[in-house]
């Protein structure tokens, strides 16, 4: 079929980007010094490779992101190229060219494309117009958001929620800086560099490691909890929205001083000498921190030799190179999804010291020729006595200046993650709570209810356990049928990608033209559309699209029994354990997650359905049993969330995971009350299966019974982590032997 070089191939109107609306100034946001920094080291040499910007909702992320497009120096173009090729080194395979040798040219702002988490394939890399074919006969390609976003900043908000297959997209072009688009028969290559900026909630779930390891710089924020601060921060919110235009002029010009010190920076980037003291450095730190791969090696010397032309000087320096690795390194260190991101910042000096111990001939580095004297700036990048980006003079009484109630003129700790930090104000390891008042776990690993049992407690007191087994593998479980779900990895679904396994009418906008299907249909119309030689005759109501069967992301609801009956025997520990390795399986196929446990009188959603394993496994690492066992109640909670989620996520079918002994002791009669809850959860219509946690010499059988009620799938607990074949949780599959 035609390529790019055939006539009569045109190129439609490129998108228009999606309009931020009225920017927030970048010098008004108060705080947040790593996340300014790094987005400004991005603006002084894009090459860095883009930020990734993490923390809790509500901190100014999409403020600050927008607001950078402002800083950026404009591009001059190709007039009406609609790829924005320069007219220096315009590219040859530019769809809109070939260009003329000395083309006219045009002046605009950085481009700030936003891709949004629903969009389409088609909007971001960009289609054949179908309607163009079948209404005149021309093969025209309609570019995406990535052209859109060439030379530009490409914004993604939420990126952690994208889809699988944009992720695959948006990795091949920020490796090439190209987007390659094979659809419907066309060929069409055009040049996509541009400034990736993301920004997630890690609550929300987190990315996969090979797109994580893409962005260049990652930064975690957090809101002050100094009330003068957030004072501050409300009195510039609200004096924007009274009167956008005004608070934008007072602040104009400490935006533009910004700006002209971007622009500076990059223009003094060239002369920048990264020394071979640096390089050693930075092999030193990386070595430390075991990270994968080269690419932090290179992310750091960029970053430190941007950050060195951002502080005014000519030489790299240490404290350059350290900068630099604690905005590169905290995501690159993660070695699976329950690991808390953050930097070891001791570490960071001590591999820093022993690379300068390791060559002492080596010449100090932190002064050098280039270094104005008076430049004592912090990393939010403003100089002392200069202008700082949270705006005004530094040490004047100005918006950021000295009367800032922020008080930001040097390095923010990296806090890193929370997931450590308990309510008591204590730090430990998520698994292992550092609350003095509990009894500490042997080091033979023995329960310490060893000593006094956990069902000497009815009344509900919590218990510590043993630290749960880690890495182990757990057994895939999968929802029957072929469902209408949302891409992931798990269930068999009909989704937008996959094997073509039919044709339909389409709904809406048309996805993947199925080309047979669509010449059948208007095949028995020729006749009567009065064709008697030549092209087929196609009308819009002809067009069949492809149906296409992959994998789907599931809703994995474990319901966990935390009574005393499951605290006996290490049975805590090994239900722990069997979940973290199922959390595991569910991040990997992309799931969302829910949990809910039920110990003394009730059940309790301990979280809600989220894609974060880590908020998960922290939650279920701080779970103490104890107490009677309410199983109706946990039953019933299932039930509940079950019910909500359906309205919420229609699309995501559910899979549920019932980790018990199959015991029940609260309230009256609390068995046939079970047997009741039992029928509710299971006409929900949501799969079920049973994690029989019962052990010991003498059972009871309860869990089985348990899964015949529910018609569940039933595993005893050993074998959810030991058995690497993949089961079904088939309605009835377990029922029938449930009696053996």
């Amino acid at each position: 079929m035609s390529t790019t070089s055939e006539p009569g191939l045109r190129v439609a109107r490129p998108p228009r980007p999606e309009a931020p609306g009225a920017n927030y100034p970048f010098s008004a946001v108060l705080g947040m010094a790593d996340m300014r920094l790094a987005l400004l080291l991005n603006a002084v040499n894009p090459a860095i490779g883009g930020v990734l910007v993490r923390g809790e909702k509500g901190t100014a992320k999409s403020t600050a992101v927008r607001a950078l497009a402002a800083l950026l120096p404009p591009v001059v173009r190709v007039a009406d190229c609609r790829f924005a090729c320069d007219p220096q080194t315009p590219d040859p395979g530019c769809p809109d060219g070939p260009h003329p040798a000395v083309p006219a040219t045009e002046r605009r702002p950085a481009a700030l494309v936003e891709l949004p988490v629903g969009a389409a394939e088609d909007r971001v890399v960009g289609s054949l117009d179908l309607e163009r074919v079948i209404a005149d006969g021309v093969r025209a390609y309609e570019p995406g958001l990535l052209a859109a976003a060439h030379r530009g900043v490409l914004y993604v908000d939420e990126v952690n929620l994208l889809h699988d297959h944009l992720v695959d997209l948006l990795l091949d072009a920020a490796a090439m800086g190209r987007c390659h688009v094979e659809r419907e028969g066309v060929s069409v290559r055009h040049a996509a560099r541009f400034l990736l900026v993301g920004t997630m909630n890690p609550e929300e779930g987190e990315l996969r490691p090979q797109f994580l390891d893409r962005f260049g710089l990652t930064v975690e924020v957090t809101a002050s909890r100094d009330p003068a601060v957030r004072v501050e921060v409300v009195r510039r919110r609200l004096d924007a929205d009274a009167d956008p235009a005004g608070f934008a002029a007072r602040w104009a010009g400490e935006d533009a001083a910004v700006a002209g010190r971007v622009a500076e920076a990059r223009a003094r980037l060239d002369r920048v000498v990264l020394t071979d003291a640096a390089l050693r450095q930075i092999a030193e730190v990386c070595a430390a921190f075991d990270v994968d791969g080269m690419r932090a090696d290179i992310v750091i010397a960029r970053t430190a030799v941007a950050h060195a032309a951002w502080q005014r000087r000519d030489r790299v320096s240490a404290e350059d190179v350290r900068v630099a690795a604690r905005l590169a390194l905290p995501h690159r260190r993660r070695r699976d999804p329950f690991d808390p991101p953050g930097l070891d910042e001791q570490r960071l000096d001590e591999a820093l010291n022993r690379a300068q111990e390791e060559h002492p001939d080596d010449p100090d580095d932190s002064t050098g020729p280039g270094r104005d004297p008076g430049d004592d700036a912090g990393p939010d990048g403003g100089p002392g006595g200069g202008t700082t980006p949270d705006g005004g003079p530094g040490g004047g009484t100005g918006p950021g200046g000295a009367g800032d109630p922020a008080g930001d003129t040097g390095t923010e700790p990296d806090t890193g993650s929370t997931a450590g930090i308990h309510p008591d104000g204590g730090t430990g390891s998520a698994a292992e709570p550092s609350d003095p008042d509990r009894p500490a776990v042997p080091e033979d690993g023995a329960s310490p209810s060893a000593h006094p049992s956990r069902d000497a407690h009815p009344g509900g007191v919590p218990h510590p356990v043993a630290a749960p087994q880690l890495g182990l593998r757990a057994r895939l479980f999968t929802v029957p049928g072929i469902g209408e779900g949302v891409p992931g990895r798990r269930s068999r679904a009909r989704t937008g990608r996959g094997r073509t396994t039919g044709a339909r009418v389409p709904a809406g906008r048309l996805g993947a033209l199925h080309l047979p299907a669509t010449i059948r249909t208007a095949a028995g119309h020729q006749v009567a559309r009065g064709r008697a030689g030549g092209p087929l005759r196609i009308h819009p109501a002809d067009v069949r699209e492809a149906v296409r069967e992959g994998r789907a992301g599931n809703l994995v609801l474990f319901v966990v029994d935390a009574s005393g009956s499951m605290g006996a025997r290490q049975r805590m520990s090994a239900v722990k354990g069997a979940v973290l390795a199922l959390l595991t399986d569910a991040y990997q196929r992309r799931d969302k997650v829910a949990v809910v446990a039920f110990r003394g009188a009730g059940a309790q959603v301990l979280l809600p359905a989220t894609a974060s394993v880590l908020a998960a496994s922290t939650r279920l690492a701080e779970l103490p049993t104890g107490g009677r066992t309410p199983l109706a109640e946990g039953l019933l909670a299932a039930a509940e969330l079950l019910r909500v989620e359906r309205l919420r996520d229609p699309r995501r079918q559910p899979l549920t995971l019932v980790l018990t002994d199959g015991r029940a002791t609260a309230g009256a009669d609390p068995l046939p009350r079970a047997a009741r809850a039992a029928a509710v959860l299971r006409a929900t219509g949501a799969p079920c299966v049973v994690v029989d946690c019962e052990s010991g010499p003498v059972r009871l059988a309860l869990a089985r019974r348990l899964a015949t009620q529910l018609a569940a799938a039933h595993h005893p607990l050993p074998t959810v982590t030991t058995a690497p074949l993949a089961a079904l949780a088939t309605a009835g599959f377990a029922a029938e032997r449930s009696v053996r």
